[in-house]
């Protein structure tokens, strides 16, 4: 067929209409992955948009707990810790490779809570949430209990119940997975520069590297974290009156201070809690402090007093003292907490707040104040419910409480029974190296370790188990680009890889970067 010769000076076919989406995410913490998720599930088309690395704010500066929130009932969160303790449980279910019980012990302080406050408290935590899988809660004397030796004589009598621990950066990072598998758009490392409506749907430019690009969306969502404020006012020029409130925490890791696998949570003078947990083998993780900030919430550091703080905190229950000197890493996020005008920033409420702008002519606009990183996966159903009323498309029935996250299908035997299969497939990994691959990657340590007939198949090795192997795998499949996105957020192999090591890794990337070829290993299909 002949063509058209006047299609050439069609101004249509010079510039293309923007692509539509229907839905347009900014921001890859928790909740915009797990929103990204949940919608692409439905058949919407999804676009989300992380200005930095996926999780590499609030999302990987948490205290690495799955928690019902037991603090939160002195202060009579009765509905947030009720739904916290059913998403513990179906996120345990679904995500068994990151997510996994861990046992709390909390000694019993008379200077700061009367014990029949604690016992009541812990029987309503066991009830709460229904059916548990988890052990109840129950007394121990600390002088007749192993997880009494790391503590003062002073203290008798403890409580332990039950949580579970999280590897939070990859918690974000599978749920951007599942997104992508499922047909949405992830772009990192790309920001929202403006929007507009325009024609009863959003306008929408974001920039990256490559420079400047516009899309057309049906829906925004606003999951923009301590940003989310800066993104109605500045970004949009949409008033609001809900507002955030920024708190600051700030954690410590040390040399492990006590044996076993259980953790401890104690009770300050000031009210506050701090936990001691099992950290990467090696390492005991100490936080958490809550102050107000005020400042840019990209740049947050710990303080010399929070350190301290933190110090005196657990000085008052363990035998063997932590001083500053001991951190061998520290960490600090800020918590963009829904500003409920509470005077402690301990007592403002960790619920979430979903704010819908609709006007009659379209461009609906969703914002996200508040929230937690357990019940991201609630959050997001609830804020499809609040969109689906604007776009039917999102409007089916929620999926992902049963359906596991990549590499969460362990099968018969869960972890352990992985990791003895793990080893049955690549004989030459040492245990400790198969446990860590199937605790960070589950079934998908096998995409890793492709058809590897020895340890030198997986290239370089940069310490800590990280191979250039994994390296490859991580940049391919989830988003990363610099060593820092594979050392802390993806591997989290950062304590255990030496500055050699770190500085090997940096010449890999560069060389990778530049095109050498080096001794890249080839990534299965």
């Amino acid at each position: 067929m002949l063509s058209d010769p006047s299609r050439g000076t069609n101004p249509a076919q010079q510039s293309p209409a923007p692509q539509l989406y229907d839905l347009l995410i900014v921001g890859g913490g928790v909740n915009g992955a797990g929103i990204a998720r949940d919608a692409a599930g439905r058949g919407a088309s999804v676009l989300l948009v992380e200005q930095h690395d996926l999780a590499s704010h609030t999302s990987s500066a948490s205290t690495k707990l799955i928690h019902g929130g037991l603090r939160y009932l002195e202060y009579y969160e009765f509905r947030l810790v009720r739904e916290a303790l059913i998403e513990r449980e179906r996120l345990l279910a679904i995500a068994p490779h990151i997510i996994w019980p861990l046992s709390f012990v909390l000694p019993h302080s008379r200077l700061v809570r009367p014990a029949w406050m604690l016992r009541m408290g812990l029987f309503l935590y066991d009830h709460l949430g229904g059916r548990m899988t988890l052990p109840r809660s129950r007394g121990v004397r600390l002088d007749r209990d192993p997880v009494g030796k790391p503590l003062r004589p002073a203290y008798r009598r403890a409580f332990i119940y039950s949580d579970a621990r999280v590897l939070d950066s990859r918690l974000v990072v599978l749920n951007a997975m599942d997104a992508r598998a499922r047909g949405a758009d992830i772009r990192t490392r790309t920001r929202l520069v403006g929007a507009r409506r325009v024609g009863g749907v959003w306008e929408a430019t974001i920039e990256d590297a490559s420079g400047r690009q516009t899309v057309r969306v049906r829906g925004l969502v606003n999951a923009a974290g301590p940003w989310v404020e800066r993104v109605l006012r500045d970004t949009l020029a949409i008033g609001t009156t809900k507002q955030v409130r920024l708190v600051k925490g700030s954690h410590i890791v040390v040399p492990r201070r006590f044996e076993g696998e259980q953790a401890y949570i104690f009770q300050n003078p000031d009210r506050r809690i701090v936990f001691a947990i099992p950290y990467e083998r090696d390492f005991t993780l100490i936080g958490t402090t809550d102050i107000p900030w005020t400042a840019d919430p990209g740049d947050v550091r710990i303080t010399e007093d929070e350190v301290r703080y933190l110090c005196d905190s657990v000085n008052r229950y363990f035998t063997k003292p932590v001083t500053p000197g001991d951190v061998v890493w520290s960490y600090a996020g800020v918590r963009p907490l829904y500003d409920d005008a509470a005077q402690n920033a301990s007592a403002v409420t960790r619920d979430y707040v979903l704010d819908v702008d609709s006007p009659p002519e379209g461009g609906v606009l969703l914002s996200i104040f508040g929230g937690k990183i357990t019940t991201y996966r609630r959050l997001a159903e609830h804020a499809l419910e609040k969109l689906a009323p604007f776009l039917p498309v999102v409007g089916g029935r929620g999926w992902t409480a049963g359906q596991p996250l990549p590499g969460g299908d362990l099968g018969p035997g869960g972890f352990d029974s992985a990791v003895a299969r793990l080893r049955v497939h690549a004989p030459f990994l040492p245990l400790d190296d198969a446990r860590r691959l199937v605790r960070h990657y589950g079934t998908l340590a096998w995409d890793i370790l492709g058809t590897a007939q020895s340890r030198a198949d997986l290239g370089e090795d940069f310490g800590g188990g990280l191979t250039a192997r994994e390296v490859e795998y991580l940049i391919a499949r989830e988003w990363a680009v610099t060593a820092e996105d594979i050392l802390w957020r993806r591997s989290r192999q950062g304590l255990h890889v030496d500055e050699d090591g770190q500085a090997r890794l940096e010449h890999y990337l560069a060389a990778r970067r530049q095109g050498a070829p080096g001794n890249r290993p080839a990534m299965a299909d």
